[in-house]
């Protein structure tokens, strides 16, 4: 199924640069996934403080795990968590960072 998300994206070099992309499959003649597909743009500048702090957040608790998978594990609970406070689905949350800057921009 196709996935929104704000990526930070590293450089060989050590800098980083955060995108919003749209990753979706791709399927062959038989229906079965061959590969992906992924767009990316250039992100809202006023969703990534929130982004951000929730990147910081998830890497913290993967970090504080001895083993890569149960720190993946529990920050997803984590993130799981939050949307479950916000009633919202992942998609509705990401959608809703977006939404909240382009509503704030047509105001201004």
């Amino acid at each position: 199924r196709e996935i929104f998300a704000y990526v930070v994206n590293l450089c060989k070099n050590g800098d980083h640069y955060w995108v919003f992309a749209h990753m979706t499959p791709s399927f062959g003649p038989d229906g079965t996934i061959v590969g992906f597909h992924s767009n990316r743009r250039v992100p809202h500048a006023d969703a990534l403080p929130k982004v951000q702090t929730l990147y910081r957040e998830l890497r913290s608790i993967e970090r504080a795990h001895a083993s890569r998978a149960a720190g993946i594990q529990a920050a997803a609970a984590r993130l799981q968590q939050i949307l479950d406070d916000a009633g919202m689905t992942y998609s509705e949350y990401v959608f809703q960072l977006s939404h909240e800057t382009t509503l704030l921009a047509a105001v201004s």
